[in-house]
């Protein structure tokens, strides 16, 4: 009876033993599943080429050597009202109502906001303005893309 319990411990130890070497990965096994014999890529590992002719998703803003975009939006009274709301929203804080640069909040920054009615704002185009707003100037500006 001692023989066969022995024996039965010795098994169970066995194959504890086993079960142990697999479960904590000293002996691996490597099981077949979909996902790892499906062809996959890691994030710009071979990235295809631009296609021809086309605009990044971003704009002509961003080609190097464009220069600034062309406004796509022609100045009509409902984009002036859009204009208009946008700048009520994100720049009359800084800016002030009459875009003289002694909003609320502007008064209290030591790098004053631009006065956009002064002249070399004025001479700028539509497109210099947005590289100016999205660009972001540093310490002045905040980001508002």
């Amino acid at each position: 009876m001692i023989k066969r319990l022995v024996f039965l411990l010795v098994v169970a130890g066995v194959l504890g033993g086993v079960l142990i070497l697999f479960t904590y990965d000293v002996i691996k096994l490597d099981w077949i599943s979909f996902m790892e014999i499906q062809p996959s890529f890691k994030p710009m590992e071979d990235p295809l080429p631009v296609p021809p002719d086309s605009i990044p998703i971003e704009g002509a803003a961003y080609i190097p050597g464009m220069g600034s975009p062309v406004n796509p939006v022609e100045a009509d009274d409902v984009s002036i009202k859009r204009g208009s709301e946008l700048f009520r929203i994100n720049c009359v804080m800084c800016h002030g109502e009459e875009g003289m640069g002694d909003g609320v909040i502007g008064t209290f920054f030591t790098n004053k906001p631009a006065n956009l009615t002064a002249a070399n704002v004025q001479t700028l185009s539509d497109g210099a303005i947005f590289l100016v707003i999205y660009n972001v100037v540093e310490g002045r500006i905040p980001p508002l893309n």
